[in-house]
């Protein structure tokens, strides 16, 4: 059996922060922003929590799959920001949801957990263990970013998203390639809150995202085009027959760079990074959410999805719809 979608839906905070707003307290501008980036605005978390957007999300997912909360079998939450080390978001989003039977974990992967989490969709319908499993990805990665690094803060907002997937013969989930390597995984870092009890006291300090953004865009204009000839190879589907390549959102320049590598046209790339800025996990959800409902994807559509993070962790999926 495969792994189809049946249902998406997204959720972003009511704050939109453009790029004009950084002017105030950055030695940076708009035009800076959008020639490196592509960027305009970002959606910005002040009342939303991780688990309101995700919730909101799943709602909406649940409603277009037109199924029955009950019936969910799995749900996994993908994030990097949960509002609670435990429960665990899954588990917290259950709740909310009022499903009392799922088994549901979380999915550290950072922008790459997403096609983490449908993998593992994947594998559990695949292997007969689960009928209906509902993947949600959901980050608010603004707490995360030092407001006084150009280099990091104008880039990130944050949303969340949904899919569910269902057993189906036909359609689906195709084929998968994933890959980690921690040993390159300084490029991007999140220290945690350092050890402290009865016995050794620890110096409070604020933690932020580290990126090394060269190291970045070198590693993923790489490793994207790479990924997505492996997975066609495995597939043994020519390039010319995919109709969208799902990317995530980090930064447009990059994404030109890769459609020119693989030699598709920029029209097959869908962006939607203006709006948001990089949503982390929940990048090529919204973006599919957006394409499902605006009707650009249709049924038989070849799609593959690909995206990058911290780890390094980076895959591909490819998939008809």
């Amino acid at each position: 059996m495969k792994a189809k979608i049946i249902g998406t839906g997204h959720a972003v905070p009511e704050l939109i922060i453009h790029n004009k707003d950084f002017e105030q307290f950055l030695d940076t501008s708009d035009e800076w922003i959008k020639e490196r980036t592509c960027m305009e605005e970002r959606r910005i978390a002040v009342s939303e929590t991780t688990l309101s957007l995700g919730t909101e999300a799943a709602k909406k997912a649940i409603e277009m799959a037109g199924t029955d909360v009950a019936d969910i079998d799995i749900i996994l939450c993908t994030t990097a920001t949960p509002d609670k080390i435990y429960p665990n978001m899954a588990c917290l989003i259950q709740a909310q949801l009022g499903n009392r039977r799922a088994m549901c974990y979380d999915i550290n992967a950072a922008c790459s957990g997403f096609l983490f989490g449908a993998s593992t969709a994947q594998a559990f319908i695949g292997a007969g263990m689960a009928k209906t499993v509902m993947v949600v990805s959901t980050e608010i990665t603004s707490k995360t970013v030092d407001y006084t690094d150009r280099g990091t803060c104008c880039l990130f907002g944050d949303g969340a998203a949904a899919v569910i997937f269902t057993a189906a013969e036909e359609g689906g989930i195709i084929e998968s390639v994933f890959r980690s390597d921690g040993i390159r995984g300084e490029c991007i870092t999140l220290e945690a809150v350092p050890a402290e009890n009865h016995w050794k006291k620890a110096e409070r300090v604020r933690n932020y995202m580290h990126m090394d953004g060269k190291a970045v865009y070198a590693f993923a204009t790489r490793t994207v085009p790479e990924t997505v000839h492996q997975i066609l190879d495995k597939a043994d589907v020519e390039i010319e027959s995919v109709d969208w390549f799902l990317f995530h959102q980090a930064n447009g320049r990059m994404l030109e760079v890769i459609a020119k590598k693989l030699g598709v046209s920029i029209e097959k790339v869908p962006m939607n990074l203006q709006n948001y800025g990089n949503t982390s996990s929940a990048s090529i959800p919204i973006l599919l959410d957006e394409m499902v409902r605006d009707g650009r994807i249709k049924p038989g559509d070849k799609i593959i999805m690909s995206g990058f993070g911290a780890g390094l962790t980076w895959g591909a999926l490819l998939m008809e719809w």
